[in-house]
């Protein structure tokens, strides 16, 4: 099975191998077996059980769409729920150190998850939280200013996520190497750029992308694009691994992809809606 994606073609042949094991039985002192064809040579099973019969060897459950589509609507329940409780119980005068404190931890588990060759539940779980605190204090920080703006910005993200599903259902859009390539490559330009601004804004200099002005609302647009076909990355990483069987715990590493990718779209929109809105 063939994949664009280098990772999940390593984690399809893991996944392979995982599958072999299950239906090769070990031999005599822990010597590689082969698969069990006659079970006429039952004192060869490692598996007993206490009713006389073998027990049936480990079997790896493959990924399935539903599991990616319940794992991300948990992720998106825990996230919301956090989001809300961080809202209403956080004193006013902590939301920007909790704003601060939430962004920072929250990298820092995005990051592990990202370059982990392993799907952590655990890990995933306690980002939903995380993010979900620092979208908490910054759309509340947002309504308090612009009031119904966060409303509006959750009904375009997922208004903009759904129409992207249906044109990659429709192959408007392909996933292609070259397109990933670029993807790839925009993408960092653009954390590179967030993070130099961020530094710049740290010391006093205004480079007027965060502020309201024509570049602002182009350099948002830009994001909102780019998040926005950042989901066909997702879906296609998601009908591969699906395609290649890889072990259902791998559901929860798609589910996180689309969930940062609905953070990110969220807080452009948000932002770029409150160019539009009066001070008032």
């Amino acid at each position: 099975m063939k994949t664009t994606n280098p990772v999940l073609a390593r984690l399809g042949q893991a996944a392979e191998r995982e599958r072999a094991a299950g239906y090769a039985q070990p031999g005599p002192y822990g010597q590689p077996g082969y698969p069990q064809q006659y079970p006429q040579y039952p004192q060869q099973q490692p598996y007993p059980t206490g009713h006389g019969f073998p027990a049936a060897p480990p079997t790896v459950t493959p990924m399935t769409l539903d599991d990616v589509v319940v794992k991300t609507v948990l992720m998106l329940g825990i996230l919301g729920a956090s989001a809300a409780a961080a809202w209403v119980l956080v004193p006013d005068a902590l939301t920007g150190a909790a704003w601060i404190g939430a962004a920072v931890v929250g990298l820092v588990l995005g990051l592990v998850i990202s370059f982990s060759r392993m799907a952590n539940p655990a890990l995933v779980v306690a980002y939903s939280i995380v993010e979900g605190v620092f979208v908490g204090m910054v759309s509340k920080t947002f309504n308090t200013v612009y009031d119904g703006i966060v409303l509006q910005a959750v009904v375009a993200t997922f208004g903009v996520f759904f129409l992207m599903a249906m044109i990659y259902k429709a192959r408007i859009i392909r996933a292609t190497p070259k397109f990933a390539r670029i993807m790839v490559a925009i993408i960092a330009g653009l954390f590179g750029v967030m993070v130099i601004n961020l530094v710049l804004a740290l010391f006093g200099v205004n480079t007027h992308l965060r502020d309201g002005s024509p570049l602002a609302i182009g350099f948002s647009l830009v994001c909102i694009v780019v998040a926005a076909l950042s989901f066909v990355l997702n879906f296609a990483e998601i009908e591969d691994g699906v395609r290649m069987g890889l072990p259902q715990r791998y559901s929860w590493t798609a589910a996180f992809g689309i969930v940062v990718g609905l953070v990110w779209l969220y807080l452009e929109i948000l932002r770029l809606l409150s160019y539009f809105q009066g001070d008032d």
